[in-house]
């Protein structure tokens, strides 16, 4: 491994067994006997043969990683993103030996921390007080250290005024305030988190990822895995797209949060199923030749099986980091006309964006105010056309989305 490299993994795989229950409509005794002995037999090999235990009447091989390789230098930030059950949990749990490999191998040089599941170690019937010295120990802080950083951990966790109160009494709110509070305060050479900007309010998201990047701010190397992508795209200089276990995509964070958000092609039209039954959406259409003079014209066409005098319609525009940045309703700037009861009606959108040019995703929702009837998030992306970015710096590492008019004059 050379200077730089501090994570190197080779053909890393992780298998797990599962267990299936068969259920028929029609069994006979006989039958449900045979099965019964023919699970015992098993089970008891595997016992004595050391595996695991897996119940069921049929048991399958379930690959969580398969074939995993990449390299990870000293300061590097990296976002590990993907659907649930791509495998991003199950990679980080490998690589904080708390899952052995079933294939493969890791190198790791240097000293890690996990922030794998915020308030592990913690024991209810102990106060917040004594529990911070607990988790500190679980998560590898010697005792001067927790007593150097004690007053900046119940600083930060914000639970000073119950401190001496058991666990047990503390809201979830709070219990994950004060397990963050303590896992943030280690200083590892390589930190790996899965998932904590997501615990407290919104003040205390807010101070967390203040936190997260001051670490990264200290030139440690950072492996980070978050459904938000807009603190991803923030924090994160490369990423890591996983899917079914497999690395698909690996590159700067925006280009891995690019394919990741691509939903549908880029012909700007989708239909749906239609359930004449409800109200529904039964097609999207965006206007490419609008789209490439810079502006938004969408068609949602809609089917309701009774008449809807004031429709209401609303759609989002998210960046490729999965920001909205621009939305519109019809109830907020009124529409003319109403849906007949069992007649395809399209409503129309119009709008002009001041938006840097880049590939957009699209959200309608479709309801009769207030209630909502359907709604397809991320139906689809297209491009649309705008002013290069300045500098051909990316959006959302510098310059926002919009592009707002301006008047420029040396003085």
């Amino acid at each position: 491994m050379s200077s730089d490299v501090v994570i190197r993994a080779e053909g890393l795989g992780k298998k797990y067994m599962i267990g299936h229950q068969s259920r028929e409509p029609y069994t006979s005794l006989r039958d449900v006997m045979a099965q019964t002995a023919r699970n015992f037999a098993r089970t008891a090999g595997d016992m004595f043969s050391g595996k695991a235990i897996i119940a069921g009447d049929e048991v399958e091989e379930f690959w969580a990683l398969k074939d995993v390789s990449f390299e990870i230098n000293r300061g590097d930030v990296v976002g590990i993103i993907g659907r649930n059950g791509a495998g991003k949990s199950t990679l980080l749990k490998v690589l904080s030996r708390i899952t052995e490999p079933s294939e493969g191998r890791v190198e790791i040089k240097g000293r890690v921390a996990s922030l794998l599941e915020v308030g592990t170690g913690f024991h209810p019937e102990l106060t917040g007080r004594e529990n911070i010295y607990l988790n500190g120990a679980i998560l590898g802080m010697t005792r001067e250290e927790i007593k150097g950083k004690f007053d900046e951990i119940v600083d930060f966790s914000g639970v000073e005024k119950f401190l001496d109160t058991p666990v047990k009494r503390y809201s979830s709110g709070m219990y994950v305030r004060l397990a963050f509070a303590v896992a943030a305060h280690l200083e590892p050479e390589i930190l790996i988190v899965d998932e904590v900007l997501a615990v407290g309010d919104a003040e205390f998201q807010k101070r967390c990822l203040g936190k997260m990047k001051e670490v990264v701010g200290l030139g440690r190397t950072v492996l980070f895995v978050s459904h938000n992508l807009a603190a991803v795209a923030s924090l994160c200089n490369s990423g890591i797209l996983l899917s079914d276990g497999r690395i698909t995509r690996r590159g700067s964070i925006l280009e891995v949060i690019k394919q990741y958000s691509a939903v549908r092609a880029v012909d700007a039209t989708v239909t749906f199923t239609v359930d004449e039954r409800s109200p529904r959406i039964a097609g999207v259409r965006v206007d490419p030749a609008a789209a490439a003079e810079g502006r938004v014209v969408v068609d949602v066409t809609v089917l309701s099986p009774h008449p809807i005098s004031t429709p209401h319609v609303a759609i989002t525009l998210r960046a490729p980091n999965g920001v909205a940045v621009w939305s519109s309703s019809s109830t907020a700037h009124g529409i003319a006309g109403k849906v007949e009861a069992s007649q395809l009606t399209t409503i129309r959108c119009c709008g002009c964006l001041p938006l840097y040019a880049s590939d957009y995703s699209l959200s309608v929702w479709f309801g009769e105010w207030p209630v909502a009837y359907d709604a397809k998030i991320d139906c689809l992306t297209f491009a649309l056309a705008g002013p290069p970015v300045p500098l051909g710096l990316a959006p959302v590492e510098v310059v926002g989305h919009l592009s707002s008019s301006a008047t420029w004059n040396i003085c």
